[in-house]
């Protein structure tokens, strides 16, 4: 599972890279932060989601910050905490990324599918898929 999680990351990871400019933390930053609502996250919360820690995730979106891609806001209820929010550009930065995200995700399984140390797996994820 490791090793099909692994090439799978580095698919996506390589095409977002070459095409967006983005690593896939940050595509999954953005994507959680892009709802349609223009949705909002505390910072913990979204080293949660992430499975980061608050110091690498605070990396993370000093880097799209300082791209334009998000930004922080206090929140109103409670002026200590701040919150992660997606910019007009990380809205469409995510929008332009997501059909190459998708893409690669199809070409890593595909790939996976050839190889028989990995095949069992990919077998499994698309029957998964389709319960």
């Amino acid at each position: 599972m490791a090793a099909l999680n692994a090439r799978i990351e580095s698919r996506i990871d390589q095409a977002l890279e070459q095409e967006h400019g983005l690593s896939v933390n940050e595509f999954c930053v953005l994507h959680h932060l892009a709802g349609p609502d223009g949705r909002h996250i505390r910072m913990q919360q979204l080293a949660t989601v992430l499975v980061l820690s608050q110091s690498a995730t605070t990396r993370l979106v000093d880097r799209l910050e300082r791209r334009g891609l998000l930004t922080r806001v206090l929140a109103p209820e409670d002026r200590r905490g701040i919150y992660a929010e997606a910019t007009d550009a990380g809205r469409a930065l995510l929008a332009e990324a997501i059909p190459t995200h998708n893409a690669a995700l199809d070409e890593a399984l595909q790939a996976a599918a050839s190889l028989p140390e990995l095949s069992p797996l990919e077998t499994l994820s698309i029957k998964a898929e389709t319960r």
